[in-house]
């Protein structure tokens, strides 16, 4: 029973110093701070992987893209000059939400032009008018007239 309690406990702190060796720990001066550190790499993506975050990407430019957000903190950077700067340097792609310019008005238009294009085509189809088959007496009888003078030498 004692080696059984052993081999738990062996096993459960082996597994949890392996998972606390990706987490980065950066001290800093304030709580403010830490929760301004947070959300920058929360919102910043890792320039190396597909759709994941700074803080949940384990790659090594993640590893200097967060120290290098908690040297800027440290610093006295704002966050929109930390964003600024990861732009400048890696482009679009590491912002979650791009920045509304030449290269990426589609991006932000794209969606209200096509909805705008779809509801014209559906007020055209909707609008026009119905055609009934069958035709009244009067065209009818125009109908005829038309037809026997096509056919008269």
């Amino acid at each position: 029973m004692i080696r059984f309690a052993a081999a738990v406990l062996l096993l459960f702190s082996g597994v949890q110093v392996s998972a606390s060796g990706a987490i980065d720990a950066y001290p800093f001066p304030s709580e403010e701070l830490q929760q301004r550190y947070d959300a920058l790499i929360a919102e910043l993506r890792c320039p190396q992987c597909l759709n994941t975050n700074l803080a949940g990407s384990d790659a090594m430019i993640a590893q200097d893209l967060r120290r290098e957000v908690h040297r800027m903190l440290i610093d006295g950077n704002s966050d929109e000059e930390i964003l600024e700067f990861m732009h400048e340097r890696y482009g679009d792609f590491i912002l979650y939400d791009p920045r509304i310019s030449a290269s990426t008005i589609l991006l932000w238009l794209g969606p209200l032009l096509f909805l705008l294009v779809a509801a014209a085509a559906m007020y055209r189809l909707l609008s026009k008018p119905k055609v009934s088959g069958s035709l009244s007496e009067e065209e009818r009888v125009r109908l005829d007239r038309l037809l026997a003078e096509r056919d008269r030498p």
